[in-house]
C-alpha cells in the first residue's frame, strides 16, 4: 500500500495536464481492482462550468456535461451537502427522485456505471468537488474492497483534488495565458513588491530558477518587463474577481 501511494503522488508531482493525471489515477486504482473514476470539482459560480476527469466512456462523460446532470445527479446533491464517503448502487435516491434524474441513473447503468463510493471534498478555498470510484454493479467486490480501502481512497481523492487546483487551475489564467503553477506562483510574489532573490529563498528555489520562471510568464503575457506582467496580472484579477 505505502509504494502505490508514494508512486501516486509521485506521478501527481511530475503531471503536467489532464492527461498526466487521469492516467496517474486510473492506474492506482487499478491496483485495487476499482476499475473506473470521475472527479468532478463544482464551478463557485451557478453559471460556471465544472471540470470533469474521468476515464469513464467519453461518449457518456460528454453527454453528462453536456447537459449538465451535475445540476441534478443525486450523487453530486448528497456530496454538496455533506462531508462524509457514502457508496451508492442502482437504486441510490430512487424515492424521491424526479424522472430526469432516474432517467440519468438509467443512461449511465448503460455504460457499465451501476455502483460506487463518493468521496465528497469542501476544501478551505470554499470549492466543491467528488470523486467518485465506481464500477458495473456485477462485479460482487467491489464494495468489500472501497470499505477495505476506504481511508485510502480518500486520501488519494484529496490529494488528486489538490493537484488538480495547484496546476490545472483557471485561476492561473491571465488575460487568456495559462501560466504553469510556478510561473503564476513567482508573478504573485513579484506584485507584492519581491524581487527574484526575494522569490527564491521564499520558495526555496534559486534567484536564478525564480528568474527563469518570470521571464517565462513574460514571454507568455508578450511583456519585457516584470512591472509590465504584474500590471497584466492585476488588470485580469481586476476582471475576474472570483479569482483567487
Amino acid at each position: 500500500m505505502q509504494s502505490v501511494f508514494e508512486t501516486f503522488v509521485e506521478r501527481l508531482s511530475v503531471g503536467v495536464d489532464e492527461v498526466d493525471f487521469r492516467a496517474a489515477l486510473a492506474s492506482t486504482i487499478s491496483e485495487f481492482d476499482i476499475p473506473a473514476f470521475a472527479y468532478l470539482s463544482l464551478p463557485l459560480k451557478a453559471a460556471g462550468t465544472p471540470r470533469l476527469i474521468s476515464n469513464y466512456p467519453p461518449c457518456w462523460t460528454s453527454h453528462y456535461m453536456r447537459n449538465r446532470y451535475d445540476t441534478i445527479d443525486p450523487v453530486i446533491v448528497q456530496a454538496r451537502g455533506g462531508k462524509h464517503p457514502f457508496r451508492w448502487g442502482s437504486d441510490f435516491g430512487r424515492h424521491g427522485t424526479s424522472k430526469p434524474q432516474q432517467r440519468l441513473f438509467d443512461e449511465a447503468a448503460e455504460f457499465g456505471i451501476r455502483c460506487g463510493l463518493t468521496i465528497p471534498i469542501h476544501d478551505r478555498r470554499g470549492r466543491t468537488a467528488a470523486v467518485t470510484f465506481a464500477a458495473d454493479e456485477s462485479s460482487p467486490t467491489f464494495f468489500r474492497v472501497a470499505e477495505r480501502y476506504e481511508q485510502a481512497l480518500q486520501l488519494m481523492a484529496t490529494c488528486f483534488h489538490i493537484g488538480v487546483r495547484k496546476k490545472l487551475s483557471a485561476d492561473r489564467v491571465v488575460d487568456g495565458v495559462l501560466l504553469t503553477h510556478r510561473e503564476y506562483e513567482c508573478l504573485q510574489w513579484a506584485a507584492r513588491g519581491k524581487s527574484a532573490g526575494d522569490i527564491g529563498s521564499i520558495l526555496g528555489i534559486t534567484r536564478r530558477t525564480a528568474s527563469f520562471h518570470l521571464d517565462n510568464a513574460k514571454k507568455k503575457l508578450g511583456v519585457r518587463t516584470v512591472v509590465q506582467a504584474v500590471a497584466r496580472l492585476a488588470a485580469s484579477r481586476f476582471s475576474n474577481p472570483g479569482q483567487t
